[in-house]
């Protein structure tokens, strides 16, 4: 009889992608598995497209605010959370429940490990999130995606699972020609994430335009989101060594395209970096749990793989500076790209395979 496995995920993308990947080998290899997610979460969608069960609970996060309504209404969701993951857990009879980081893993990890049912845990960050640390006190096995600096109970270092399509070699002439760009020319991409992009946009658009009418070695794609960019294509009017995109769907292509990223350091963003050896200017999400984001980044910027810009009301200036930098000195990106070897963390690449065997152990 095949093993059942189960996955807890959504929420925020360093959340989700690592659990999407996680699902996706465990199918390739014939095994079943069925995604939880909360109540109208987007992932339901993505999981849709990739023809992979789920089923919601209604469940929310922990209340940061004294407000009484908010935790009355949280409990309520939390009691009824539980009743809804064992009736699914009775049902589906799985061998293993993962978590993969976000309040929606504590009712499947907390309700999993009373019913005797195997949980592991992975937390893509290097440091742990409010519901790992809880969750890791009913884990009979915890995979870190970054080294975190401490000790945890059946921890393993796995690293963070990435989407096989990194492994695809792209056809940089095809795709930068498709943009109106030069193949022959060095290019930084630009991209931030879904929270907190607005200065971030802003900050990137100053410096860029500053340094893309000097430099005429480099060329630079800005991916925006579709709330920015028709006001930032707009900033960079006249630019020809500068291409707009609101969104990509091939942000793989992209990267092993590239010769330089500037982005936030979300895990999962890093575990691509470190698949594709990318030097990077990494600005951490300032409001980001635990400032979650700026010690995922140190771990980059100590093995010299990347320059950490803290985001403040200088901004504007550090990108401009740091940017001027990178893209006036090669041997500055070469000793960044070549640094990668020096990190002591597993290939993401293989993360899903490796997590998959693990799993089957348990």
């Amino acid at each position: 009889m095949n093993k059942r496995f189960i996955i807890a995920s959504g929420g925020t993308g360093g959340h989700f992608y690592p659990g999407l990947a996680l699902g996706k080998e465990l199918r390739r290899q014939g095994l079943a598995v069925l995604f939880v997610v909360r109540k109208n979460d987007p992932a339901a969608q993505i999981l849709d497209t990739h023809k992979l069960r789920y089923r919601e609970i209604d469940f929310m996060g922990l209340p940061r605010s004294i407000n009484p309504i908010r935790h009355i209404r949280f409990w309520i969701k939390f009691f009824k959370s539980l009743y809804e993951t064992r009736r699914i857990l009775k049902d589906f009879r799985p061998d293993v429940a993962i978590g993969t980081g976000g309040y929606i893993s504590f009712p499947l990890i907390f309700t999993a490990h009373f019913m005797g049912i195997k949980t592991a845990v992975h937390d893509s960050n290097a440091r742990l999130g409010l519901a790992n640390k809880v969750c890791g006190k009913f884990a009979d096995l915890f995979m870190l995606g970054l080294p975190v600096g401490k000790r945890i109970k059946n921890a393993v270092l796995t690293s963070t699972p990435i989407r096989r399509e990194f492994a695809d070699v792209p056809d940089r002439k095809a795709i930068l020609e498709g943009l109106g760009l030069d193949p022959q020319k060095r290019t930084a991409l630009i991209f931030g994430g879904s929270q907190g992009a607005k200065g971030l946009n802003a900050a990137c658009t100053q410096a860029i335009t500053q340094l893309a009418r000097k430099n005429v070695y480099w060329q630079f794609i800005h991916i925006t989101g579709e709330r920015w960019y028709g006001v930032i294509r707009e900033s960079y009017a006249g630019l020809k060594n500068v291409a707009v995109l609101p969104y990509s769907h091939e942000i793989y292509a992209l990267m092993r395209t590239a010769d330089l990223v500037l982005c936030r350091s979300g895990a999962s963003t890093l575990a691509e970096l470190m698949y594709c050896r990318l030097p990077a200017i990494l600005v951490p999400f300032p409001h980001a749990a635990a400032n979650h984001q700026y010690y995922n980044a140190l771990i980059l910027q100590k093995a010299r793989c990347a320059r950490i810009v803290l985001e403040d009301k200088e901004l504007s200036s550090r990108l401009l500076h740091t940017l001027q930098r990178l893209t006036g000195r090669n041997k500055d990106l070469f000793v960044m790209r070549s640094a990668y070897a020096r990190l002591r963390i597993p290939n993401p690449m293989n993360a899903a395979k490796a997590i998959v065997k693990r799993l089957r152990n348990l």
